[in-house]
């Protein structure tokens, strides 16, 4: 039976165990964030580089910069407009989801009947539906209400599809809020609306960035319901502006690397702003109240 190491020993293969645990992560997280930034920033110099550049060296380092194929993409997209209307899209299938999501959830975590659960269960059905499915169902009731082509149905679209994820997201970080708050709050004489209105959506804050974070990337990344519902380049969102730049010819990236950027831009910015709510609201949801 061999005896075992002395105490200093093993301290230091400790040492040398979690050293080496420390560098092999700091390999992993290099790795992968040069997995991540590399396409990033291939498509920013190939935006900015001349066709000529392009089309002698594609893979090789800009000889020339220069600012005319961004110039370009942002007249050709229609660039202001084109933010203007997936800003008024996106806002109000918030607003709209947000609001229903959250009064439709209310009930669904507070009230224990059998009708509840199956109403919560229909509801994360919705949420492994595809939107293609339901594209030519959605075109004829669109076409039948007279609002087609217009803002109102893109945000109808999109309010119904982030429906069922806001109903899951909402009903799960309720039921870990106290009771007691609303008892408390019943005891002062508010009613239902009132409760639910400035006590419990107050605490709704960090899953509700979240959520409106999830939404964001879904309506700005989106194609399929602007195409389909949206008619005239006035109309429609950036990132359908931009693929219509693409030629089903030939591909010119020096034209779809610029309008891609100028399309991602805005959504960078906002999740920069949000990302440390979708964290508060993850860790809020993570942690039993």
């Amino acid at each position: 039976m061999s005896a075992s190491l002395p105490a200093p020993a093993r301290s230091r293969d400790h040492r040398l165990w979690n050293a080496g645990k420390r560098r092999l992560g700091d390999i992993g997280l290099i790795v992968g964030v040069a997995l991540l930034v590399t396409p990033f920033a291939f498509a920013v110099l190939t935006a900015i580089r001349p066709a000529a550049d392009v089309s002698a060296n594609p893979l090789g380092w800009p000889e020339h910069l220069t600012l005319d194929n961004v110039v370009d993409a942002f007249q050709r997209i229609n660039y202001a407009q084109s933010v203007a209307n997936t800003l008024i899209i996106l806002v109000c299938s918030c607003v709209l989801t947000v609001a229903f999501g959250a009064m439709a959830s209310y009930p669904l975590s507070r009230i224990g009947r059998s009708w509840t659960n199956t109403t919560y269960r229909v509801f994360i059905i919705g949420t492994t539906i595809p939107i293609y499915v339901l594209i030519a169902p959605l075109y004829l009731m669109i076409r039948d209400l007279h609002i087609l082509g217009t803002h109102l149905s893109v945000i109808l679209v999109y309010t119904a599809m982030n429906l069922p994820i806001a109903v899951f997201f909402y009903t799960s970080f309720m039921r870990q809020v106290p009771t007691e708050l609303e008892e408390a709050a019943a005891i002062d004489g508010a009613g239902p609306l009132r409760i639910f209105f400035v006590v419990i959506f107050p605490l709704l804050a960090p899953v509700t960035a979240t959520l409106v974070t999830f939404i964001s990337l879904v309506v700005w990344n989106d194609l399929i319901v602007p195409l389909v519902f949206l008619q005239g380049e006035q109309n429609r969102t950036i990132m359908a502006n931009a693929y219509a730049l693409i030629d089903p010819n030939t591909v010119e990236p020096t034209t779809l690397f610029p309008a891609a950027l100028l399309g991602v831009l805005p959504l960078i910015l906002v999740f920069s702003f949000l990302q440390r709510y979708v964290v508060a609201g993850m860790s809020a949801g993570a942690v039993k109240t």
